[in-house]
């Protein structure tokens, strides 16, 4: 995939991405006035939900991948990830709380058992890849804004003393050293249901946020658990609703007094009645301002939205993947960032950010990544899904409105948006094996853009 830089500066410009070419200007000749009716009218006067921002996950692995590279090559890649007007725009970002799938093993912030006190509560673990990675990014992105969730709890806290749930992955065994015994099932609580052990680990989440403030890293936003109902055979826990809920009637003031807000999740299930408990609730639910989804999530957002309006989602990890970084399934990242937005998500987050070739976690499953390093020759190369991804991210502003548009001929593959500098963008796919001219009705103009075939595509139009 080749690319080429461009910047918009007519009153209407674009951008596209093929499967053979990224980040390709669409030329003056193909953009034009047209009289009539739009094929797509942008309707200005009726803007949706205002969009938080989109950004990635910070990981150790990921660190380590990109400590590959010289220092020269890293510095172009976090760049272009975070650096204001240059490329992704990065300014809403996930971090863990301790272990996950790709960090360098299992650790937790306190592994001595029975500390409830947290007298031995560190760290240490982190400062030689998650702090160096986000202060990297800060330096391109002083604005940049910070959310985190754990994995798994401390090992001790937990029923089966073990950071695990299952001991398969997809059918396949995994070696995690967990017994059959330990193993645990959906619909229960691995978290020991004890006050203590749930204030305890509250203000394990309040030192969490305490350290990292003290560091120049703030974290604006956590959310209790990953995955809550999915026992895996990397850190994991599940906690039924009831469960969560009394955890959050905990990690609320703690949050609280601390200025840092508290959402709701990630939910990986479509069952939106399973934040319920927690939402309506009378001792949690005033603490909790909004919600995170994931994979199969997605399918509990327009139930989530229609029952609590007021409540703002994000999408919290895009699909991973199979660590191939295929245009095939950069078309599916489309898919997946329209669902989510256009069905009232207020941010988006890619998973990875860099990975090593072939993308395999500690645990052993490949996944996807935003950049890809070759170890063996300290290069590196961006994926389709990094070039799919820009296509909103490099436009759409944070404080942005999603906009209503209406297919007036049946084109129905596009989002719009409204930044507060009155431009209009719209990203639009045309999945077809042809080129296709689409009519643009935005304000008191029309125009037409001819997209190339199995396109992404950014437009720009610029207020009059």
């Amino acid at each position: 995939m080749t690319t080429t830089s461009t910047s918009f500066t007519p009153r209407v410009m674009g951008v596209s991405t093929t499967r053979d070419h990224a980040w390709k200007p669409i030329s003056e000749t193909a953009i034009g006035p047209r009289k009539g009716l739009p094929d797509v009218l942008v309707i200005l006067d009726n803007p949706r939900q205002i969009i938080d921002g989109f950004g990635a996950s910070f990981s150790e692995l990921g660190w380590l991948a990109l400590a590959r590279l010289s220092v020269e090559s890293r510095e172009n890649v976090m760049r272009e990830l975070f650096a204001p007007g240059v490329g992704a725009n990065f300014t809403l970002c996930r971090m863990p709380i301790g272990a996950n799938d790709f960090s360098r093993g299992w650790y937790s912030y306190d592994e001595d058992e029975g500390d409830l006190e947290l007298d031995h509560f560190s760290i240490a673990n982190d400062l030689d890849t998650l702090v160096p990675f986000i202060r990297e990014a800060q330096t391109h992105q002083p604005a940049l804004r910070l959310w985190a969730s754990p994995w798994s709890p401390p090992s001790w806290m937990k029923s089966n003393g073990h950071y695990a749930g299952s001991r398969r992955q997809g059918g396949i065994m995994c070696d995690n050293g967990l017994r059959p015994d330990q193993v645990r099932a959906e619909g229960t609580d691995t978290f020991i249901q004890d006050d203590r052990f749930l204030a305890a680990y509250a203000a394990y989440f309040g030192r969490f946020i305490d350290e990292y403030r003290a560091l120049g890293i703030p974290i604006e936003m956590v959310m209790p658990q990953n995955e809550f109902n999915s026992p895996q055979v990397f850190p994991s826990c599940t906690w039924t609703p009831e469960g969560l809920t009394r955890f959050v009637t905990h990690l609320g003031p703690q949050m609280r007094k601390r200025g840092v807000e508290l959402f709701v999740g990630t939910l990986e299930r479509a069952d939106d009645h399973l934040l319920d408990n927690v939402l309506q609730d009378p001792t949690s639910a005033p603490f909790v301002t909004g919600a995170g989804l994931q994979w199969a999530g997605k399918h509990a957002l327009g139930g989530l939205r229609s029952r609590f309006p007021q409540l703002r989602v994000y999408q919290t990890e895009q699909e991973c993947g199979d660590g191939k970084n295929e245009w095939r399934f950069a078309r599916y990242t489309w898919t997946q960032i329209k669902h989510y937005l256009a069905g009232g998500a207020s941010g988006y987050m890619y998973w990875n950010i860099a990975l090593e070739a072939g993308g395999v976690s500690r645990w052993g499953w490949p996944q996807n990544s935003l950049v890809v390093v070759e170890p063996a020759t300290g290069s590196f190369t961006f994926t389709p899904d990094y070039y799919v991804f820009r296509h909103l991210t490099r436009y759409v502003a944070p404080g942005a409105r999603l906009l209503q548009t209406v297919s007036l001929n049946g084109y129905e593959n596009q989002l719009a948006f409204q930044n507060h500098d009155g431009t209009t963008v719209v990203v639009i796919h045309n999945d077809m094996p042809d080129e296709q001219t689409i009519s643009f009705g935005v304000g008191r103009r029309t125009h037409a853009v001819t997209l190339a075939p199995d396109s992404i595509n950014s437009l720009l139009f610029r207020r009059e």
